[in-house]
């Protein structure tokens, strides 16, 4: 074949792939490409688990959810995650949880994330980003069975109208945010020198998963870094200090620069999935520098220290949010009083106040590669 009809039909392939994603919105009398995902398919850790943790081991019990969805939130926040805001922000429905049998609805996507969760086995979730795949292949599979023999008139679950639509997976938008277990485990039982080892496994079965995805359909990619874990309060109150290992924020600079390191491992395996799969549009988000910019202006921001946390104790005594202990008449476990007011929900995860100002940095491109908002990353 004619090496100049090779190129015209790439290119038009190409061209081709881009218009599924096309929607034209007219505002203030000009016109503006928009991409339009039918729906969202993550997979993640409990940074976006959206109920798995609650409905497949042991529930997420209040005070979690007690800013925005109540008893019912399964979520380790007092509301909103980052995932929440970015569906909010395309118009589409929050995520029902793939492991989640009650009230769940597809149509929109699924949430494959599991709290606790890592990119590799053996982390503190038997549910690894290999496993997650696996379960949207299943679920992919299935489903397309499902939908085609279903009436669309039928009343009695299963409901068509539950289901995807097999045409949307191929559109959708895949969105990743995964791999702060892999270090934290990693910091836990071995050394630094050793998680800084083990990154290059790591990122290769990242890439792995993508991959499989791209086999599968999946086209566009929204990929997260990971964030400042030695920011978190739960690392400073762990972590043995010594003399120049914290920096100004008190964060565990040993433990954050292993992440930037991860960071840039990642990116750099963001770049060659794009050489390897020409027709996938991926976009590598930099969640580390805008959840360090908010650690960094806490104060600024209105925020109290962001190493004080709202919910638990890990101080005089260790309990968990969602748990109570009183200790010499001392009660453990009541929530703040002003969640908005903490960057840090219980210690690890983050509030919705946070989640809600991170995602505001994030979806519009300016910490992104390339540096586009997140409705138009199918371009």
């Amino acid at each position: 074949m004619n090496s100049r009809r090779v190129i015209y039909g790439l290119g038009c392939l190409n061209l081709c792939v881009a218009c599924t994603f096309i929607q034209v919105s007219s505002g203030n009398g000009s016109n503006s490409n928009k991409c339009w995902y039918p729906a969202i398919y993550n997979f993640g850790d409990s940074n976006s688990d959206t109920g798995a943790v609650s409905a497949a081991f042991t529930g997420v019990k209040p005070p979690n959810g007690i800013s925005f969805f109540g008893s019912l939130s399964g979520r380790a926040s007092d509301g909103r995650l980052i995932i929440d805001y970015i569906t909010e922000e395309l118009k589409l429905p929050y995520l029902s949880a793939y492991l989640d049998s009650v009230g769940s609805n597809y149509r929109h996507g699924a949430n494959f994330a599991v709290g606790g969760s890592s990119i590799c086995v053996g982390g503190y979730s038997p549910f690894h980003l290999g496993l997650q795949v696996s379960q949207f292949l299943q679920f992919k599979s299935r489903t397309k069975i499902l939908f085609n023999q279903l009436s669309d008139n039928r009343t009695e679950p299963p409901l068509k109208s539950g289901l995807p639509r097999p045409e949307d997976f191929s559109r959708a938008l895949y969105t990743f945010d995964i791999g702060q277990n892999d270090l934290a485990i990693g910091f836990q039982h071995t050394s630094e020198e050793q998680v800084r080892k083990s990154i290059p496994e790591i990122l290769s079965q990242f890439s792995h998963a993508v991959q499989q995805l791209y086999n599968e359909g999946a086209r566009v990619f929204w990929i997260h870094n990971t964030g400042p874990i030695g920011c978190l309060p739960y690392s400073y109150i762990y972590y043995e200090p010594k003399k120049g290992n914290l920096d100004a924020n008190g964060c565990v600079k040993p433990h954050n620069e292993i992440a930037q390191e991860f960071n840039k491992q990642l990116k750099d395996q963001v770049f060659q999935l794009r050489s390897k799969l020409p027709l996938a549009k991926l976009t590598y988000v930099d969640v580390y520098t805008a959840k360090y910019e908010l650690i960094s202006n806490a104060k600024i921001q209105g925020f109290v220290s962001p190493l004080e946390f709202c919910c638990g104790s890990f101080y005089g005594y260790h309990i968990n949010c969602g748990k109570k202990a009183i200790v010499n008449g001392t009660v453990y476990g009541n929530p703040c009083k002003n969640p908005s007011q903490h960057v840090s929900w219980d210690g690890i995860h983050y509030s919705q106040a946070a989640n809600q100002w991170i995602a505001k940095h994030i979806i519009y491109g300016s910490l992104s590669d390339p540096p586009v908002p997140i409705g138009q990353a199918c371009f």
